[in-house]
């Protein structure tokens, strides 16, 4: 005797969903198999083994949950009626003949974007939607299976997205999310290994070298000196970038979320959006200044900086209002360099790059830049990181404060 039911596995994933699987027990042996279908745990009925109405497309989720079932329940009874006493592996395979290997790369694709979005991860659902959206409108094949991607397509891909001027950074990143999906459809096993087309199509060869983008410790001086009497409307965009700077590169999607609640002393405690990593950053005197001014200010909230104006805003509202600031403070970057005479192009990100060039020009080994980024790797191939003393890490930042090199003198005076 063989029953079925659709329950929320226990592991979470890192985007802070539970995996939907089909579970089936067979003389007392149970085994799951993977629907590729995420949620909260709010929104789920255990009782029901469906989606609850407070979630979004519940009744075409659930529809497909109760089609799901039906078709499980016709493979028990075409193995009774033909006497076959069945495998657990048996059901599976004949489930997934169906219904695994068939799973359209569009659907699949769709399916994440719909997971990021109930996480509250909206940009990094935007991003998804506009490379899905690239990808197709490349194939015009939205019946396309994962096999079907293959090495040549991906060159063809590029070529397209070359055409119609994309740059090798931009390449990178959707290639990247193109292989994020891949990768999520082989742990799902919608598609064998032996298909996968990026041990032949290398994303590294885009990768162009970063140090263009960093600025010289000599710059950032002259960004920390600019005349905020002279240059009032660029006082946000210069403390905003200083602060990035001097407390490891933080980017802005953190930064604009930090509260004085996460001021522990002399530390910035926080953990970082993109890796769920905890950080706790001291904080050097530039930073502590910074902290002060805006202390000084008179807000209706808790953050520590006048991005989120308000309390109780949506997972969009916040990723809306994030992309119109970030605009600002990527147009005011543009100005302030041109005002203390930097002939770089500047963005938010440009403070990352900073902070760890500036530290590896000082000796501070990779190891140490990478933990205190909060990098997963180091390099191309992927070496977990040993844990270094927070003491170890907080001594190399100050090393950002020793004097800069004696070609400040000839920036400064050349403006």
């Amino acid at each position: 005797m063989a029953s079925i039911k659709i329950i929320l596995r226990d592991k979470i994933t890192k985007e802070g969903l539970f995996p939907i699987v089909l579970r089936i027990i067979k003389d007392r042996k149970p085994k799951v198999i993977s629907l590729n279908m995420e949620c909260l745990r709010k929104d789920w009925d255990e009782a029901t083994g469906q989606f609850k109405k407070n979630h979004t497309n519940y009744l075409q989720r659930n529809r497909v949950l109760l089609n799901i079932k039906v078709k499980a329940l016709k493979i028990i009874d075409d193995f009774n009626l033909e006497g076959i006493d069945f495998t657990l592996t048996q059901f599976e395979e004949k489930f997934r003949g169906k219904s695994g290997n068939n799973v359209s790369v569009v659907d699949f694709w769709n399916n994440k974007i719909n997971d990021l979005t109930q996480a509250g991860r909206i940009g990094n659902a935007k991003a998804y939607n506009e490379t899905k959206k690239s990808f197709f409108k490349f194939s015009q094949n939205k019946q396309m299976l994962f096999k079907d991607i293959t090495p040549p397509l991906l060159d063809k891909y590029e070529t397209y997205l070359r055409a119609n001027k994309n740059e090798d950074g931009g390449i990178s990143v959707k290639m990247r999310q193109l292989r994020a999906v891949y990768n999520d459809a082989i742990r799902n096993e919608l598609v064998d290994n032996k298909h996968y087309p990026f041990k032949a199509y290398k994303i590294s060869k885009l990768k162009k070298s970063n140090n263009k983008r960093a600025l010289m410790r000599s710059e950032i001086k002259l960004i920390e000196e600019l005349n905020e009497n002279k240059y009032p409307h660029l006082v946000e965009a210069k403390k905003l970038f200083v602060f990035s700077y001097y407390s490891r590169g933080m980017n802005f999607h953190d930064i604009m979320k930090l509260r004085w609640s996460n001021i522990e002393g002399d530390k910035i405690v926080y953990i970082r959006s993109k890796t769920k990593g905890k950080f706790a950053v001291k904080i050097l005197k530039p930073v502590e200044e910074i902290l002060s001014y805006y202390k000084s200010l008179q807000k209706s909230t808790d953050y520590i900086f006048p991005i989120l104006l308000k309390e109780g805003l949506t997972p969009t509202q916040i990723d809306n209002r994030k992309t119109a600031k970030l605009k600002k403070f990527n147009k005011d970057l543009k100005d302030i360099a041109l005002a203390v005479g930097i002939n770089k192009p500047i963005t938010s990100y440009v403070a990352r790059h900073s902070f760890a060039t500036n530290l590896k020009e000082k000796g501070i080994s990779t190891d140490i830049i990478s933990q205190s980024m909060g990098h997963r790797d180091v390099g191309i191939t992927t070496v977990y990181l040993k844990d270094f003393d927070n003491d170890i890490i907080d001594d190399a930042n100050e090393k950002l404060l020793q004097e800069p090199l004696e070609n400040y003198n000839q920036l400064r005076f050349a403006v």
